[in-house]
């Protein structure tokens, strides 16, 4: 991959319709980019990759590292190289915004990629448990994700910012994930708070869509659902 070249596999909106039983492997992701993120056969979890390395993100805020064999039907990754760093402060999740904002204003129907590293005085975090039968949409699990809470606790959060007239295409969506830095603890970003943090960004012009061939996704219905992901995304 080159630098900050998104790549990206399956779309968002196969996942909403509950396509997810296979998927590349832990290892290909981890061969596409520095870091990542998604989630794992079934949607056992959150997926993150940070510093080359694939974690599971599982209910009750728990990780583990996935085994090269992993199977991933949703993920989108990119060989992160930042264009800036700034010490920012966060009162809620609407200032990672703003910050990526004054790092470039005139960027709105690029996407950008970034990376959070410091001390967090208040995370709220989900992980979505998995699915309880085949085909189970994403937008039904949202309503049995585990939320957990952290505070005073060192970690990183990794995010993609996607032009909004790009998501009714399945391309990424708003998606942060963050990991402790002892990788104790971890989920998808609900709600955060940090008085002082380093974020890094950049802009991504490229992006690169691999599509499942399975019989699965190519029976999907594909259809945008914007209230269901905003139900699970936060």
């Amino acid at each position: 991959m080159e630098d900050n070249h998104i790549y990206q596999y399956s779309l968002l909106n196969a996942l909403m319709d509950g396509v997810s039983e296979s998927g590349i492997t832990a290892s290909k992701l981890a061969s596409k980019g520095n870091q990542g993120l998604g989630t794992f056969a079934r949607m056992n979890g959150e997926l993150v990759l940070i510093d080359g390395k694939v974690y599971q993100l599982q209910a009750e805020g728990k990780v583990r590292e996935a085994d090269a064999s992993d199977r991933i039907p949703f993920a989108v990754s990119t060989q992160f190289v930042p264009q800036k760093t700034a010490q920012v402060g966060f009162k809620n999740k609407d200032d990672i915004d703003r910050a990526l904002d004054e790092f470039k204003d005139h960027a709105k129907n690029l996407f950008m990629t970034y990376r959070i590293n410091g001390h967090f005085e208040y995370l709220k975090c989900r992980t979505v448990r998995g699915q309880e039968y085949k085909g189970q949409p994403l937008s039904e699990l949202g309503k049995k994700q585990s939320v957990e809470t952290y505070e005073k606790v060192n970690g990183s959060i990794i995010g993609f910012r996607t032009p909004k007239n790009w998501q009714g295409f399945g391309v990424a969506g708003e998606h942060l994930h963050f990991i402790q830095d002892d990788r104790a603890a971890g989920g998808h970003v609900l709600e955060l708070r940090a008085s002082q943090v380093e974020i890094q960004m950049a802009v991504a012009s490229n992006v690169h869509v691999e599509l499942p061939t399975s019989d699965d996704f190519n029976a999907a219905t594909l259809v945008t659902d914007d209230e269901g992901v905003k139900s699970v995304e936060g």
